[in-house]
C-alpha cells in the first residue's frame, strides 16, 4: 500500500489541481496553506483520501486555494462541489470560517473537518475530527529524555491550538521522564509564525544547534526542512517529526509525534459511503477528539522507524497503555504554560 500511495502522490503532483481523476469526482480534499506533499499535515489527510478512494474505486481530487484567505478557501470548496464532489475533506484550523459558509449553502454535501469545527453553529452535514496532540507530544518528549537527550528545542509553526498542544505536551513528557531519571533538561521554545520553510527559521535553528541544542521537535508542516538543513550543517543535530511518520526523510529524524489522520479519515469516509454517501446519524454535527484510547495518536514503532537505542518499544507500549487507561494524564490546557518541576523552558519571541 505504501508503494501505491507513493505512486499516486507522484501522479497527483504531475497534474493540475483538481485534475487527478476524471472531469467529475466524488471525494475532494482542499489543502490549507500547505500542499499534499508537505510530508506532514496535508499529506496525512490526503493519504486518508487515497486509501479509501483507491481501495473502493471512488473518484477523487484535490484543490489548493490560490491564496491564504477565507474567500480563496470558499472558492476552492465551491469549485470542487461544482465538479461533483459529494464529500469534501477540509484539513486545518483555517477552514472554520469557510466551513461555516459552505455547510449551509450545500446541505447535500458531507464535510469532514480536521483540527477544527465550523465557526458558530455546526451543521448536520459536517463531521469534525480533533486530536489529543498533547498526548502525542508527551510521548515524544518522554522518549527523547529517556534516550538521554537533555538539550532540547520546540519549533512550532504558528501558535494555533493543535501546535500549542503538541508543544505543551512535549514539555510535560520531557519533565516527567526527567523526574524519573533525576536530570534537568533545558528546552528552547519558539513559534516561527509560518508553516513553510524559510531562511529565518534556518538561521534560528543554526543558532540553537550552535548553542548546544541536541534535538528539535519541528512541529508545523514544511518548516521541518529548515530545521533539517540546520541539523545537517551542525554535524550533531537531530529532529523529531510531526503529524506523519517523517523518518524516511532523514536518518536525523529520530521519531515523529503522529496523529493518525490517514487512518481516521479513511475510516470516516468508509462510514459515509456505507450510508449512501451521507453522514450517519451519530456523525451528523459531531465534534470528536481522538487520543490514545482511540489509537488516534502515537509514535511510529515499526523496526525501520524506531531509532532509539536506549528507550525500548516495550517501555513505549507500557506508557501508551497508561495513557489509554487514564493512569497517566496529560493536560490539554493551552491558556498557560505547563507546570514543570525539573525542566527549564525558555519561551522565546
Amino acid at each position: 500500500m505504501k508503494k501505491l500511495l507513493a505512486l499516486l502522490m507522484v501522479l497527483a503532483l504531475a497534474l493540475p489541481f483538481g485534475a487527478l481523476a476524471a472531469e467529475t469526482y466524488e471525494i475532494a480534499l482542499v489543502t490549507d496553506v500547505g500542499n499534499i506533499d508537505d510530508k506532514s499535515f496535508n499529506q496525512s489527510a490526503w493519504e486518508g483520501v487515497l486509501d479509501y478512494a483507491t481501495n473502493n474505486n471512488v473518484s477523487y481530487a484535490y484543490y489548493r486555494p490560490s491564496e491564504d484567505s477565507n474567500d480563496a478557501r470558499v472558492e476552492s470548496i465551491k469549485a470542487a462541489i461544482s465538479k461533483g464532489a459529494k464529500v469534501v475533506v477540509l484539513p486545518g484550523y483555517l477552514f472554520a470560517d469557510a466551513a461555516a459558509v459552505v455547510q449551509n449553502e450545500y446541505p447535500d454535501v458531507s464535510f469532514i473537518l480536521v483540527d477544527t469545527a465550523p465557526a458558530g453553529e455546526v451543521g448536520k452535514n459536517t463531521y469534525s475530527l480533533l486530536y489529543q496532540e498533547e498526548q502525542s507530544g508527551y510521548l515524544a518528549g518522554y522518549a527523547i529524555v529517556k534516550e538521554g537527550y537533555t538539550k532540547l528545542g520546540f519549533l512550532g509553526g504558528m501558535a494555533v491550538p493543535a501546535v500549542v498542544r503538541f508543544g505543551y505536551g512535549f514539555v510535560q513528557g520531557a519533565d516527567a521522564a526527567a523526574k524519573e531519571l533525576g536530570v534537568k533538561p533545558e528546552i528552547k521554545y519558539w513559534y516561527a509564525d509560518a508553516f513553510t520553510p524559510n531562511d529565518d527559521i534556518k538561521t534560528k535553528m543554526n543558532a540553537w544547534y550552535t548553542d548546544g541544542t541536541e534535538v528539535v521537535f519541528s512541529c508545523g508542516g514544511g518548516i521541518y526542512l529548515s530545521a533539517l538543513a540546520a541539523a545537517e550543517e551542525s554535524g550533531h543535530g537531530k529532529l523529531i517529526g510531526v503529524d506523519n511518520n517523517q523518518g524516511a526523510e532523514s536518518e536525523l529524524i529520530i521519531t515523529s509525534a503522529m496523529k493518525r489522520m490517514a487512518f481516521t479519515i479513511s475510516k470516516a469516509l468508509a462510514r459515509i459511503y456505507e450510508n449512501n454517501v451521507k453522514l450517519p446519524e451519530d456523525m451528523q454535527g459531531a465534534v470528536v477528539t481522538l487520543g490514545a484510547v482511540d489509537d488516534g495518536i502515537g509514535l511510529p514503532t515499526d523496526e525501520a522507524s524506531w531509532r532509539f537505542t536506549k528507550y525500548t518499544v516495550d517501555e513505549y507500549n507500557a506508557l501508551y497503555a497508561k495513557l489509554k487507561d487514564g493512569s497517566v494524564v496529560v493536560s490539554p490546557d493551552i491558556e498557560a504554560h505547563p507546570a514543570v518541576e525539573v525542566t527549564t523552558v525558555d519561551y522565546q519571541n
